[in-house]
């Protein structure tokens, strides 16, 4: 008896330990991990193109005296994998996702990063679908959660009023913002989405050109025509992209009878998690160090338009971006497959 109790023991200790082997730890879980056993970390961020880097020189900014860390390596890892073309001209989700997941394993491959800042909600809707996302076993953090966490306050405070979101046409057209905030409890009916194609490109060329503008008009003009006259408003930026244009968006509205709109930006945000007690001050200061890699050429025309932008945040940011590594063999979205 006493010897089959011992077997029987055993044979459920290692139950166990198999059950908890195959459980995929959260990213609550994998985020506390890293704070409590790592002082010197490799942060990446990563988006569709180069909107993502507000977030990158936010954090950057923000880490210098937290104390958080003793060193952050600070990685912008551009995803786009054509001058020519994006995730949004792709005719398919699942050719989005298997581009993406190849960056994604390029990412680690050659990082091997402590946490992902995904700062693109493209790329945000489309992580869980692939299969880097069900092996990954440090922290990735998506952008779309923060967006609407900052739409559902807004709206407690302002339970009157609808909201437009205005993102890429993959982001619009998988709704995961309208799909969250309905879960919270707010009617379809007050959530209005409205893609906007080729705005993110027109921005990287100039935030304030007569293109970016001309766009800006055009959707604002589009998505107004599903409110009703006098429905109070305000609206949310669901591309990284678009918060570089925040003050065109805004001279927009005024023009078409929404003066003083309240408008969401989540880039600054998304990093707020990574500043919290009991973290701050555990070092002096942190020393940051800023890199980024693109398997695409950034033109001149590119970099200065988003320098003085992001030279007011971070200027160690802005650097990086100037000096730019180009890597064609980044990461192969492999379109010579059979049928791409």
């Amino acid at each position: 008896m006493r010897r089959m109790i011992q077997v029987l023991t055993l044979f459920l200790l290692l139950l166990l330990s198999t059950i908890n082997c195959g459980h995929k730890k959260t990213n609550e879980q994998l985020v506390k991990e890293m704070f409590e056993n790592k002082n010197d970390v490799t942060i990446l961020v990563t988006d569709s193109g180069l909107g993502g880097l507000s977030v990158a020189a936010d954090v950057a900014s923000r880490l210098k005296d937290s104390g958080v860390f003793r060193n952050a390596k600070i990685v912008f890892f551009n995803a786009l994998f054509h001058n020519k073309s994006g995730y949004n001209s792709l005719d398919s989700e699942s050719e989005k996702v298997r581009i993406f997941d190849i960056a994604l394993k390029s990412m680690k491959k050659k990082y091997d990063p402590d946490l992902l800042l995904i700062a693109c909600n493209t790329l945000s809707v489309l992580y869980d679908k692939t299969d880097f996302s069900k092996k990954v076993d440090f922290p990735v953090i998506g952008i779309v959660k923060t967006g609407v966490d900052l739409m559902d306050e807004y709206f407690k405070s302002h339970p009157d009023h609808s909201v437009i979101i205005f993102a890429t046409k993959t982001t619009i057209g998988a709704e995961t913002h309208k799909k969250m905030l309905i879960k919270r409890g707010y009617a379809p009916e007050k959530i209005i989405g409205q893609a906007c194609h080729r705005l993110a490109g027109a921005i990287e060329r100039g935030t304030d050109s007569e293109e970016t503008k001309g766009y800006i008009e055009k959707y604002v003009k589009k998505a107004l025509t599903h409110v009703k006259a006098e429905t109070p408003l305000f609206a949310s930026l669901n591309c990284t992209h678009y918060g570089y244009a925040i003050d065109v968006f805004q001279e927009v509205f005024a023009e078409n009878d929404y003066p003083g709109i309240h408008i969401i930006d989540p880039n600054p945000r998304m990093s707020d998690f990574m500043f919290q007690k009991p973290y701050l001050h555990r070092n002096d200061s942190t020393k940051v160090t800023v890199e980024v890699v693109s398997r695409v050429k950034i033109s001149q025309k590119k970099k200065d338009s988003l320098d003085g932008l992001l030279r007011a945040v971070s200027p160690m940011t802005a650097d990086a971006l100037q000096s730019y590594t180009f890597d064609p063999d980044l990461f192969d979205p492999k379109f010579d497959l059979p049928g791409k």
